[in-house]
């Protein structure tokens, strides 16, 4: 059976891994960090979002899926709005997991009878 949970976090990931991606510019022009390090956090997010969205299937990747959440969240030291759009991600990671968990143990009770 596939796992709902799974998939909505994923998804979640996903559209961060957008999000991180787009931290890049923004740290380079509007802030005083140098481009190099700006494209290594950036650059960095994105590529363990989309990395961590395919790890889902192993327990421990939900849990740095919270890491990354953290992280989401810290770097509005950097760039602030990101205290904002990290708090919505970690939101929307905190209604993939539990929801998705919910339905998921709902739907394997159905097939049990």
């Amino acid at each position: 059976m596939r796992s709902l949970q799974r998939s909505m976090c994923s998804a979640i990931l996903g559209l961060e891994s957008v999000v991180m991606l787009l931290t890049t510019p923004v740290m380079i022009s509007l802030t005083d960090v140098p481009w190099q390090v700006a494209l290594a956090i950036g650059a960095g997010l994105t590529v363990v979002c989309i990395v961590l969205a395919g790890m889902l299937r192993a327990p421990w990747a939900f849990h740095v899926g919270w890491a990354v959440q953290v992280a989401a969240i810290a770097l509005g030291f950097v760039i602030p709005v990101m205290f904002g759009l990290g708090a919505v991600f970690l939101a929307l990671w905190w209604s993939a997991f539990a929801v998705g968990r919910r339905i998921d143990r709902e739907k394997a009770a159905y097939a049990e009878g």
